[in-house]
């Protein structure tokens, strides 16, 4: 096994969960307590650093090691989330590309490709804006210049 702080890593997770709002019931316990964590720690501490994102979800990656202590790593929100927060919108298109339910602008759109740039594999604003643009119309917005 891959080792992290002089510690032997048992297990990465990855989990979406809403910011501040983690408890034990699934799917947080359950991937937790398979690899022995102590999930009232993890409860905690997730919902400690996510107090300000409070309501949106979280994606999370979660590193177990041997002696069951545990780290994590927290990204940024999906484009999706943000995409739907931005236009004002609760849920996306249940008929792709033949419903469109709201609109973002340019702007909006940069902003959030900069909020997940460490996120995005991308090497340039124009290739985020493809990328954003992308998720914004597979979810039903259209993109205003």
């Amino acid at each position: 096994m891959a080792k992290a702080k002089g510690k032997a890593l048992k297990a990465k997770i990855k989990l979406q969960i809403t910011g501040g709002q983690a408890t034990p019931a699934p799917p947080v316990g359950p991937a937790l307590g398979q690899h022995g964590v102590p999930i009232g720690d993890f409860v905690k501490q997730f919902n400690d650093r996510t107090q300000e994102s409070r309501g949106t979800v979280i994606p999370v990656e979660i590193s177990v090691y041997e002696d069951r202590s545990f780290d994590f790593i927290l990204k940024s929100p999906p484009a999706a989330v943000l995409l739907k927060k931005a236009a004002g919108v609760a849920k996306g298109a249940s008929n792709v590309g033949s419903e469109i339910v709201g609109s973002v602008t340019r702007e909006q759109v940069m902003e959030i490709v900069n909020a997940k740039r460490e996120d995005l594999r991308i090497f340039s604003d124009e290739a985020g804006f493809k990328v954003i643009s992308g998720t914004a119309r597979s979810i039903g917005l259209t993109v205003e210049e």
